[in-house]
């Protein structure tokens, strides 16, 4: 799953032929200029994952970050994300605050915002709707082994809590995956094509060991950005013709094939 960061990159995923969207806050936060993920809340998530559903016809999984506050918060924001079509929502066990590392909350309290994150889409009529248990244990943990059997632990809590999937970050090797995936009674999600494991797998190791969703969070923006940064540079030879013959631009017709004739049901 590539993670759009606007309305166009949802429509370019598509039309790559992938069966779904994720949103991504990192992303987000970068095309806003935000020096912070933590400067996108609640309101500009759901404005931005709002767009991106309207966009496309694929399921859509929006970044819900931390659900936005505590388990009293949690049936709001699922409540919120609901009502504008997502089919399904990231919620991790991370604390969001502005102090160096990474730090999680204790296992209980994710078990219970699980539990309300459920019980809300329940109660809305819409049991499909996909909560995906992110667990930042492996990364926060100084020892790694023992971050890996602390995100096996939270996992498997969080699958019994009314999680679909388990999402653990910081994967950096196939040895880990490889653990995880046997160690985790349910449907694993891993981070690819990140920095730290870009080289140490691929989407085709990942999908053989059995993992059941890739998450690519930043991969399109930082293709975006890059793709952009080239042209402006080609640019300062005050010539179009790197331009055309490093094929660094899209053509009208390839746009129009883009915005062309388009039915999405959330829409209508």
């Amino acid at each position: 799953m590539p993670d759009a960061y606007d309305p166009i990159s949802a429509r370019i995923i598509e039309r790559a032929g992938f069966k779904a969207v994720q949103c991504s806050g990192y992303s987000f936060s970068v095309a806003a200029c935000r020096k912070h993920e933590l400067d996108i809340g609640l309101e500009e998530n759901l404005s931005n994952t709002a767009r991106i559903i309207d966009a496309v016809s694929l399921p859509v999984m929006a970044d819900g970050e931390d659900g936005f506050g505590g388990v009293e918060q949690i049936p709001n924001t699922i409540a919120r994300y609901l009502s504008i079509g997502t089919a399904g929502i990231n919620l991790e066990d991370q604390v969001l605050d502005r102090k160096p590392g990474t730090r999680v909350i204790d296992c209980a309290l994710m078990q219970e915002k699980i539990r309300a994150a459920r019980n809300t889409a329940q109660s809305a009529g819409n049991p499909d709707f996909v909560i995906n248990g992110r667990t930042d244990a492996l990364r926060a943990l100084p020892e790694r082994q023992a971050g890996l059997r602390e995100a096996i632990r939270r996992g498997n809590l969080y699958l019994q809590a009314g999680a679909d999937l388990v999402f653990v970050t910081a994967v950096s090797s196939l040895a880990e995956a490889r653990e995880l995936v046997e160690q985790i009674k349910g449907p694993l999600s891993i981070a690819a094509g990140l920095a730290y494991n870009i080289h140490a797998f691929s989407i085709n190791d990942l999908r053989q060991l059995g993992v059941a969703r890739v998450s690519l969070p930043s991969l399109a923006i930082c293709a975006a950005i890059q793709a952009l940064r080239e042209a402006m540079a080609a640019l300062n030879s005050g010539q179009f013709t790197s331009l055309t013959r490093d094929n660094l631009l899209c053509s009208p017709d390839d746009i129009q094939r883009l915005l062309g004739p388009y039915s999405n049901e959330h829409s209508k």
